[in-house]
């Protein structure tokens, strides 16, 4: 996943006229439809939204979807950082003391008003990002699905569990959760709903405030979840909003974080790592990916064709899930292909903030230059397009086609880099001990998905694979919107995880109360050291013989 980077301004906008003129053979455009960026992103919205945020600069952010200006937003400082802690603590220690199922409820009251108002932040999340609406719609339900999840479980998974003591009956332990305190939070562009106050659900329901720096480019849409969480019942305190470039205000916050979660690129995961491991504070990291999708002999292409489209193209490929090397058993490659490469080129571009489009636009000129870069390094050097492979000024400044490549070599940088962007390469196996070393060639570990029409064979293929989540028979959605289970990279996709029960207690430190009852762990009741030894030999051969654990 890359880093941002999204407030320099931008080219002009192209030209209107040019709009729904595509090239020859290229994607068709989807209608524009009668509202924009400027009508959905007011001054007066901006204002509102920004108001609660620690800054005393200004900049601004653009939409990736005409290049154009999209609102102003105060910019913080590293003392801005230290005064949203101050302020982060002081509202936490009086959030702890609110008992778990209060706190779960503000969760549950926040999934109704998320649904209720949807159309609000599927706006926002349009002109701050450029994606598609249906792919927007997407943050929507994951945020939804993990408020339901902690508002529901989060009691369950917080109270104290009682564990057989060294000597039962008379060693009494409990094992308690105590919040961190103030977790500082670092937010990529490309989700901005789920991955800000999606990550933050558990936290809250944990009992920690937190301190979040969302990207600058897509500020807005973190700030409206805050407001909708705070009419949800959220203090206004506990959730603190830091603006500014990453070199600036991340050292900051990881400086005074008690925990930190980050989402981004590898590089940037490091960096976070080693402050969080200086300060001996703990962290989780979601980082890149290279994912793979294996097409298996008896696959349903047609099937394992729209999955692809799915999984490639997705937020124009801007998902660290999303599929960026295609696995095709060479038996099945021309009827998969034809299928595919038929389905992506269908695919409509569009920048209209309402259902329609297929995909929307790259996310700055960032993302474009450096997916232009890896199809004209791979076709420099042999590979073939098979889809696309250009970009689409006449639909707006960042957008770019659905690509899909042939012959990509080892020696290309596409086969190896991630791309994050609508791009794919496709590679053919003879068997499937092939597939999974190829699938496996790699030092990341996110996401990969395998197609088969035996359940059971998927499901033995997936546990050979080294990622931390696998999707059979789906590209990443399965995997990903199952809150219960645990969700994070393997290698150098990173550390820890997010859903499920690891998703909250990480945001805790657990605490073991042992009450020892009626006799000591020592010698007693007249017992020389020796004898005591003996009685307690006897004892440890006795639990195991009664199969205690």
């Amino acid at each position: 996943m890359t880093d941002s980077a999204r407030t320099a301004p931008v080219a002009a906008a192209p030209a209107p006229a040019a709009a729904g003129s595509p090239p020859a053979g290229g994607n068709p455009v989807a209608p524009p439809g009668s509202r924009t960026p400027a009508d959905v992103v007011t001054p007066a919205l901006a204002a509102r939204l920004t108001r609660p945020v620690v800054g005393s600069g200004t900049t601004v952010s653009h939409t990736p979807l005409t290049g154009l200006r999209l609102a102003e937003l105060p910019v913080s400082t590293p003392d801005d950082v230290a005064e949203a802690f101050a302020r982060a603590r002081e509202a936490q220690q009086h959030w702890a003391t609110v008992p778990v199922s209060a706190r779960a409820a503000v969760l549950l009251r926040f999934h109704d008003l998320l649904l209720e108002r949807q159309s609000e932040v599927l706006d926002l999340i349009q002109a701050e990002t450029g994606k598609a609406r249906l792919h927007a719609h997407e943050e929507v339900q994951a945020v939804a699905v993990g408020a339901r999840h902690y508002g529901r479980k989060a009691p369950a998974y917080l109270r104290p569990k009682a564990h057989t003591g060294v000597l039962p009956v008379l060693t009494k332990v409990t094992e308690l959760r105590h919040p961190r305190g103030v977790v500082g939070q670092i937010a990529p562009w490309n989700y901005p709903l789920e991955l800000s106050v999606g990550d933050a659900l558990p936290a809250f329901a944990a009992g920690n405030a937190v301190v979040m720096k969302p990207d600058t480019g897509t500020a807005l849409t973190a700030l409206w979840a805050r407001e909708l969480l705070v009419e949800a019942g959220l203090p206004e305190d506990v959730w603190q909003v830091v603006i500014g470039d990453g070199p600036v205000v991340g050292p900051a916050l990881v400086a005074h974080a008690d925990y930190v979660s980050f989402t981004g690129s590898t590089r940037t995961g490091r960096e976070v790592a080693q402050g969080a491991a200086a300060r001996l504070i703990g962290s989780s990291l979601e980082l890149g990916g290279k994912n793979a999708m294996l097409v298996l002999h008896d696959a349903d292409v047609e099937k394992a064709a729209a999955g692809a489209v799915r999984g490639c193209f997705s937020s124009a490929g801007q998902l660290c899930i999303s599929i960026e090397r295609l696995y095709v058993h060479e038996s099945v490659a021309d009827a998969f292909l034809e299928r595919f490469t038929a389905r992506a080129k269908a695919l409509r571009l569009g920048t209209g903030l309402a259902y329609g489009a297929d995909m929307g636009s790259l996310a700055s000129r960032r993302q474009l230059d450096a997916v232009v870069r890896h199809v004209e390094d791979a076709v420099a050097q042999g590979a073939t397009v098979l889809a696309g492979g250009r970009p689409r000024p006449d639909v707006g400044p960042f957008f770019y086609e659905p690509t899909v490549l042939d012959g990509v070599k080892p020696s290309m940088a596409v086969c190896a880099e991630e791309t994050f962007g609508p791009v794919v390469s496709v590679y053919r196996f003879r068997d499937e001990d092939e597939a999974v070393a190829l699938a496996n060639a790699t030092p990341y570990g996110l996401n990969a998905s395998v197609w088969t029409a035996d359940g059971r064979r998927g499901r033995a293929i997936a546990a050979r694979l080294r990622t931390g989540t696998v999707n059979v028979n789906e590209a990443y959605a399965a995997a990903y919107g199952s809150a219960r289970a645990p969700m994070g990279g393997m290698g150098e996709s990173g550390l820890g995880r997010r859903h499920g029960s690891e998703g909250i207690l990480k945001y805790t430190e657990a605490q073991t109360v042992a009450h020892q009852r009626v006799v000591p762990l020592a010698p007693a009741f007249g017992l020389d050291d020796a004898t005591y030894a003996e009685v307690m030999t006897r004892g440890l051969r006795l639990l195991k013989t009664l199969r205690l654990r």
